[in-house]
Formats: C-alpha cells, structure tokens, sequence
C-alpha cells in the first residue's frame, strides 16, 4: 500500500533499546508504505536514541528530560523543572513542524510531548510494548485515539475500545532468521555440530546471568555444550581472563552486534525478558529459558515472562535461584529434545512478524479518520 499524501509524523520515547528500535522500525515501515510521510523523532537528551536514530539517517529533537527516582534523591528536586523545560521546547517543536500525529513508543520523552500535541488537538497513538504499562503511557492513554499493544488482557489497564493487538516491531535484520546455521556457527569459529547456547543479558549486560553462566562453564562445555556470551561492556574486564581459558568452545563478546548470525546459530538461548527481547524470540522459535531481571518498574519482566511460560512456550529461572538453578535448567533443556520441539512450536505461534506495519498502517488510518472529521465539520 503506497500514497503520495504528505504526512508529518512524530514518533517519540526512548531510553533503552526496548524502546529506541521499535521506533526506529516504525519510522522504517511509515517510509517503506507511505514514502510521503516527514518524519521527526524526539527523544531524550543524553540517552540512546540521540545515536541511534540519527544513524539509521532520521531527525531526531533532544528533550531534558529523565524519569522520577522512586528512592530519595537529590535528582527529583530538579524534575519538576525539567518536566516545565520538555513541555515548553515541545510546544516549540509542534509549531515548527506542524504534525498531523504523534506516536509515543514509551520512555520519559514521549510523556512531555504527547501530552502538548494532544493539548493541540493532535491525534495521538501509543505503542506499549509491555504486558504491564509504563507509568508515561499510564497517564498518556486517555489522551490516546489508539494504543498498540503487544499482550492480550491489556484492558485491564487501557479502554478497550482503543485497543489494537499489533505486536512489537523489531529491527529489521532480526526478521533476517533465514540463514545456514552451519555458515553461521563458522562465522564465530565454532563447531555445528555441537549444541549452541546463546546468552544475551542485554546491551547492558546483566550480574546475576553472567555469574551464573560463569560458574557453570566447566559443566556445560564437559556437556558438550558451546556458548556465544553477550555479557555486557560493563562486565566484560571481569570475564576477560575466561576468553583464553575457553577459547574452544565459548566466544565472549562485550556486545553482538551480528545478532541476526548469533540468533541463526543458536539452538537454546537464554536471555532477560524484556518487552523487544521477547517479540525477537517469539519470531525465532528456538527454545528459550528466560531470567526475568527483577530491577525494572512493576516486576513487568516477570509479567511478559509468565505471557509465554503459560503456554509452554518458554522455560523461567528466577533471578534469585539463578546461580543454583541455569545451568541445570540449560543441561536438562539439552537433553529433553521432546520439550525443545515443544518450546519451539508453541512460542512461533505467538509470533507477530508484521508489528512494524500493522502500526503505521493503523497510524495512517488515524490521520485520514482525524482529517475527515475535520471536513465534515467544516462542510457542516
């Protein structure tokens, strides 16, 4: 579906990548669809999407601005100024550019500034990528035409009537999965035809993850097992020393940035839960085991965790009883090939590979509906 009508878009949050390549894959699919579309992204100063979106080759506008601290802290005395400034510079970035919608795709940025555009009578649609709500799109959703949401019972929290099942969209190169595992496992100098387990704990990394998977090196190699290890900048000059020690059968890597190939060659992977990771897995269809990292706003890791070991399609080791309990829950997945087959089948039927599309397609009908009641006043 194509058109030449020429609509201004903002799509606006960020803060994680969780955040940050949903948007970025939106704005992909609104140019993919509708290459008449201007768009403008608006983020939040000093965090990720001040890189990344402009190197994906899209306009990005800073806002100061950062979440509340729940604990004490001197930070929260400068919040409300803060809050003022994003409000102020996005009434300022909405004259400018003049948009005919807005999408807000979580993170603090998309809170000043959804709030303004609505304020302007512009229609605005949300994208929660969560199966519990983030506090910004909490608030935003009654100022919202439309949510896009990536769980079922979201009504809990939302109007029904809003409520459209979309997914959540992921980069484009994960969508890529149709590569030879054997050329991919070459590419990181490891062996085919021994199981692969990828570890992913985040950009970031995550502790509780890498220490466990370090602990449990010898007996997951002595089961002949190899490993691709994403354990985070962070972390990494901790764990350097095991690089020479491993070296056959474990690559250890501050951040993989192929992950397409690390994704082709895995057969298990175990990975935190958060809200893209998830949506990533579900389009795999590998077996998975998932630790939940219990430091995110209401446990909601959890939450989107328990959505796919519900149905049998994903195992859970808590992040308490990780360093006991991960790497006894990877050899035993390993020689269940029953239960691999089953994590597989049911987790790829809750895959929703057009997310990216469904949305732009549905923010686009928004616009059009907007505008046509626009006319009808006017006519009336």
């Amino acid at each position: 579906m194509t058109t030449q009508r020429k609509y201004n878009i903002i799509i606006s949050g960020g803060g994680t990548g969780g955040h940050v390549f949903p948007a970025i894959a939106i704005g992909n699919s609104l140019n993919k669809l509708y290459p008449g579309c201007e768009l403008l992204f608006v983020g939040a100063k000093g965090k990720l999407e001040m890189e990344k979106v402009p190197a994906a080759g899209y306009k990005i506008e800073g806002l100061w601005i950062s979440g509340f601290q729940r604990k004490l802290s001197l930070k929260n005395l400068v919040f409300p100024f803060k809050v003022l400034f994003s409000l102020l510079k996005s009434i300022r970035i909405i004259r400018k550019f003049k948009p005919d919608a807005a999408i807000g795709v979580g993170g603090y940025a998309s809170g000043p500034l959804l709030f303004m555009a609505a304020r302007k009578g512009i229609p605005v649609m949300i994208q929660e990528q969560n199966s519990y709500p983030g506090i910004t799109n909490k608030i935003l959703a009654s100022k919202a035409s439309k949510i896009c949401v990536a769980y079922d019972g979201m009504d809990r929290f939302f109007d029904q009537r809003k409520i459209l099942k979309t997914g959540n969209p992921v980069r484009a190169d994960i969508t890529n999965i149709m590569l030879d595992k054997q050329e991919a496992v070459r590419t990181f100098d490891l062996d085919a035809e021994k199981t692969l387990v990828l570890v992913l704990g985040g950009s970031l990394g995550a502790r509780t993850i890498n220490e466990s998977i370090a602990a449990g090196l010898d007996q997951l190699t002595e089961n002949n097992m190899q490993l691709i290890w994403q354990c985070g900048k962070l972390y990494m000059p901790a764990y350097q020393h095991l690089i020479q020690q491993y070296k056959k059968n474990v690559r250890i890597r501050s951040f993989i940035s192929e992950m397409n190939l690390a994704y082709a060659s895995a057969d298990i992977i175990v990975a935190r839960a958060g809200a893209l990771t998830i949506s990533e897995l579900c389009l795999l269809a590998k077996p998975v085991i998932l630790v939940p990292s219990p430091n995110v706003a209401e446990d909601h890791q959890t939450k989107n965790a328990m959505s796919l070991v519900d149905f049998d399609a994903a195992l859970l080791v808590e992040d308490g009883s990780a360093k006991k309990d991960l790497t006894n829950a990877i050899i035993d997945l390993n020689n269940n090939r029953e239960l691999q087959l089953k994590l597989s089948a049911n987790i790829r039927k809750m895959a929703l590979p057009d997310a990216a599309d469904d949305i732009a397609n549905e923010l686009i009908k928004m616009i059009e509906k907007y505008q046509n009641q626009d006319q009808n006043i006017l006519i009336g």
